[in-house]
């Protein structure tokens, strides 16, 4: 895997110096670089569309709830603070994609829910999402993807606060 140019300049710093763990780094690096690389396809395969990874977390918690959430329990469940779902269901909402009303229950509780638009887009991607992720390691075996599965979590028992 090609690192990131400024990983490799890091690593060939800590090549000179004694006592660095040079192989720990460049794990480390290749993570991080694997991980850059998800974030841009996946942004690439939402752009199109207009949304936003964040936006997209939005439209699948909501096509699981086909008579809406509220918006409280939809920024828990995106585990993100209220003024940022609230932000998010704007853009959205802006875009046709979801509607927002008072709940019937308790008018003080603002409900959200697909739009018919949304509740499309939200079918189309979802599947494509869940294939697309499903890929990632479609060129491991069902073995190897078990280890690398145990590894990393070996490797995140181990975290260490900085």
């Amino acid at each position: 895997m090609k690192l990131e140019a400024k990983y490799q300049a890091l690593l060939s710093h800590a090549e000179q110096q004694k006592g660095v763990n040079v192989q720990g780094m460049s794990l480390c690096f290749q993570l991080l670089s694997l991980s850059a690389r998800i974030d841009r396809d996946c942004a690439a395969l939402l752009a199109p569309h207009g949304l936003s990874e964040a936006r997209f977390v939005l439209l699948f918690l909501l096509e699981e709830a086909p008579d809406g959430m509220p918006s409280h329990i939809l920024a828990e469940r995106a585990g993100v603070t209220r003024a940022t779902v609230t932000t998010l269901v704007d853009g959205l909402l802006k875009a046709g994609l979801v509607q927002r009303f008072a709940a019937e229950a308790d008018r003080r509780s603002v409900m959200v829910k697909l739009s018919p638009q949304g509740a499309e887009l939200a079918r189309t991607l979802v599947a494509t999402h869940a294939q697309w992720i499903g890929n990632l390691f479609k060129h491991l075996s069902e073995a190897e993807c078990t280890q690398l599965g145990v590894l990393l979590s070996k490797a995140a028992g181990g975290e260490q606060a900085p």
